[in-house]
């Protein structure tokens, strides 16, 4: 990995250009950065969602989220560095898992859900959708560089996870589901 930064204000990017990992510069509006920021919002979001705080329950959401923010600073670290791998294929193993057991305890569902809920619950579809936001970017990167599969399943995963966190969430904090209503006159 490359060097830890000393100094913050390092005036290197006044130019529109910024430092990866392996000391290369790159245009601050190059997919790869693009999708760097991505994941840098998403983790920005899910440390929201901690902080809204989330019940430390049979689903160990706070550990979890501690360890989704691990593992997306390591997917942050691999898109810094063009060909490096530091995201494993376990972590979206884990994902699985959680999203398993998760599931088991809610009701299927029967129409979409309209985000909301208590303020843990829309925080988590907030992740959800920047989460699904940096996957495109992701993916978009992943046309015309090289970007481990890895990265591209946690993400798909995250969001699934983020979606199913909200439903826990909200039931966990009193809040109803609010499903659409495809038959509602305007």
């Amino acid at each position: 990995m490359g060097n830890r930064l000393s100094a913050i204000a390092t005036r290197t990017g006044d130019d529109g250009s910024t430092g990866l990992g392996d000391g290369s510069r790159v245009a601050k509006h190059d997919p790869r950065v693009a999708a760097m920021g991505d994941v840098d919002e998403l983790n920005s979001a899910v440390g929201l969602l901690l902080a809204f705080g989330v019940p430390d329950d049979a689903l160990a959401m706070p550990a979890l989220l501690a360890e989704v923010q691990q593992d997306l600073l390591d997917l942050g670290g691999e898109l810094s560095i063009p060909g490096y791998t530091l995201l494993k294929p376990e972590r979206v193993a884990a994902l699985d898992d959680w999203l398993a057991r998760a599931n088991a305890t809610l009701p299927r569902l029967q129409e979409f859900i309209r985000p909301g809920g208590t303020l843990a619950a829309a925080q988590a579809h907030v992740g959800r959708t920047v989460c699904r936001r940096a996957e495109r970017a992701v993916c978009e990167l992943a046309e015309s560089q090289a970007v481990s599969r890895s990265v591209r399943q946690y993400l798909n995963r995250l969001s699934d996870l983020l979606f199913v966190m909200a439903r826990v969430l909200a039931r966990a904090g009193g809040s109803a589901e609010t499903q659409w209503d495809r038959h509602r006159k305007p």
